[in-house]
């Protein structure tokens, strides 16, 4: 009858990896064939264990009787009572009498559930692919002495079988908690960000209102009290020369007050549009540096950024303007351009200068750099700089709007 067995072996071997086909977990995988192995080796107890990749820990799942080992949490590997094999010493283990055995029994071992369920004749085989165990195969009797080598041999049979199934689905679980925390983490992100971006525009809206307060209050009143330093001059018998550095000081401050408030609100981005901006940017930031130099600003757009919604715009134009002065105020160069282009799919900003490059000049640009990079992201934009043959460049990348679209 040997031929017969083996026949029938078989048969129960590929009806085991039938059964296994489609299953989506390790619990309902060792469900669906529990029937089956038990016909081939006879247990009470059936269980499953499964090394983390990557880790020192293993889970436990179980068929037939329920022990702790499949409540608890993934556990330690030198906790388990099957740590030699897991670990690679050993790929198979039989026991007469589990509850005396000491190689279950060890300082620190979980071996609370052999006494507790009376576990006693015990078989162990290593689940192994590609050489490495990735977890075992355990069946045990509550009669003491059950096994053979036989049964031995059945179960490391089986587990030879079944572990490349468990293999592909611990891959398949390891990439469902890898897609977990990519999308966790890209939510908290996005929660991040989003909230820095309100930040940001409640500042801004913040630096408007104390800029149309500036120029509502503060610089009128000052405009009226250069006036009446303008009536003073004449009608008293002050010398001019007495009057004349207060009145100049006064022009210089209101001067100065005029750049602040147009710093912290400016209209021209709001009357005009993004180009328009950085063209009076450009202007003013050559004109204030006392330097010559030559500067293009080219839209190739076709009026997209006409289109951006004005928190996008006002994030574009502030980091238009860091760059520019950066480039103006440390470059050491005298050329400057401004391109503003568009693809498919996206709108891009490129200033460039011609100067000695950001690596020479890296300690007076480090912290505009970094103000740059994080305004970009707080828009969804891709930011880049740094320095080629032709000297430096600030390039940002972003989704172009849709038609008609405008917030």
């Amino acid at each position: 009858m040997p031929d017969e067995l083996s026949a029938e072996l078989f048969a129960q071997y590929m009806r085991i990896a039938r059964l296994l086909a489609g299953q989506l977990d390790f619990q309902s995988a060792i469900d669906a064939v529990a029937k089956e192995i038990k016909s081939i080796v006879p247990h009470d107890h059936m269980d499953v264990c499964i090394i983390t990749p990557g880790s020192t820990f293993h889970t436990a799942y179980e068929s037939g009787l329920a022990t702790d080992w499949s409540k608890r949490p993934p556990a330690s590997i030198q906790q388990s009572p099957l740590r030699s094999l897991l670990v690679g010493e050993v790929d198979r283990l039989i026991t007469a009498d589990a509850s005396t055995d000491p190689i279950f029994h060890f300082e620190g071992a979980f071996s609370t559930p052999i006494l507790e369920n009376n576990l006693r004749s015990r078989l162990h085989a290593a689940l192994k692919v590609h050489g490495e165990t990735i977890g075992a195969l355990s069946f045990s009797s509550l009669t003491p002495d059950f096994y053979t080598a036989r049964h031995l041999d059945r179960a490391c049979s089986i587990a030879d079988l079944i572990a490349p199934y468990f293999y592909a689905l611990r891959a398949v679980e390891e990439a469902k908690r890898s897609a977990i925390v990519e999308a966790e983490t890209r939510v908290r992100e996005e929660a991040l960000r989003q909230g820095a971006r309100r930040l940001t525009e409640a500042l801004d809206a913040e630096r408007q209102r104390i800029g149309m307060e500036l120029h509502d209050q503060t610089l009128a009143d000052m405009t009226r009290l250069s006036r009446r330093l303008e009536r003073l001059s004449l009608m008293s018998s002050l010398p001019g020369e007495m009057l004349e550095p207060l009145a100049r000081s006064l022009q210089e401050s209101m001067h100065d007050l005029r750049q602040i408030i147009e710093q912290a609100r400016p209209s021209v981005l709001q009357l005009f549009g993004l180009v328009e901006a950085i063209e009076t940017q450009i202007e003013r930031s050559v004109r204030d540096s006392g330097m010559t130099f030559d500067w293009h600003l080219v839209d190739d757009t076709d009026g997209a950024c006409n289109r951006l919604p004005q928190t996008v715009s006002l994030a574009i134009f502030r980091i238009a303007q860091e760059a520019i002065n950066n480039a103006i105020r440390h470059s050491d160069g005298d050329r400057l351009d401004v391109h503003l282009t568009r693809d498919a799919h996206h709108l891009i900003l490129e200033i460039r200068d011609n100067g000695v490059g950001m690596k020479q000049k890296s300690g007076a640009r480090g912290s505009g750099i970094e103000n740059m990079r994080t305004r970009a992201r707080l828009i969804a934009a891709q930011f880049s700089c740094g320095s080629d043959a032709n000297g430096s460049y600030v390039r940002v990348r972003l989704a172009a709007p849709g038609e008609g679209e405008r917030t």
